[in-house]
């Protein structure tokens, strides 16, 4: 497995070997002597969730405030257009985004530091998604950032098909300046 840093500091991809037979393939998508290569506490990591989502499915731009909350995220299965935008005030990257193409072949992890937002569209009918969080998930720290805010402006690749009520009615970064004080800073 290998790793790379990215254009938003805290943010990591990894990319393992799979091997591949008649069977299918097997892959270690984690390893323990990486991740703390890479910068990652890899005993920080408190929960374990999934997600599926049918194609073209958004989930939107998701972000926990205060302490926030630091994930890796990979598409187990099918594949998913990733995005992560850098909300922490002082960061060089600060409200800059970049997006990954994530899929079940490759099975590419992405470490989203907290004070990152995260969001993707499911590109395969479905696609699954998992997630290893490193803070017990608290919703009233949950914020969420409207996909099509025209300040990030995500070229999002499919037409929405489908978003939950809370994600759709998300306002922009505009209407979120006071609560940006609050997403966590950028760690040394």
């Amino acid at each position: 497995m290998d790793f790379e840093t990215t254009s938003i500091p805290g943010v990591v991809l990894f990319t393992p070997t799979p091997h591949p037979d008649d069977r299918g393939f097997f892959s270690r998508t984690f390893d323990v002597d990486v991740a703390k290569e890479a910068g990652i506490d890899p005993a920080s990591f408190v929960q374990d969730s999934l997600s599926r989502s049918h194609r073209g499915v958004i989930r939107a731009l998701h972000v926990r405030t205060g302490e926030g909350e630091g994930k890796l995220v990979r598409c187990s299965a099918g594949r998913i257009f990733d995005v992560v935008v850098d909300l922490r005030p002082g960061s060089p990257a600060y409200l800059s985004w970049l997006s990954f193409e994530l899929d079940g072949e490759g099975q590419r992890s992405i470490f989203i530091p907290p004070g990152c937002a995260h969001g993707f569209q499911a590109l395969t009918e479905p696609a699954d998604i998992s997630y290893r969080i490193d803070r017990p998930h608290d919703p009233t720290y949950n914020m969420t950032i409207a996909h099509d805010d025209p300040q990030l402006a995500i070229p999002w690749p499919l037409d929405v098909t489908l978003m939950s009520a809370a994600d759709r009615e998300a306002p922009p970064l505009s209407a979120l300046t006071d609560r940006l004080t609050d997403v966590v800073r950028l760690r040394p």
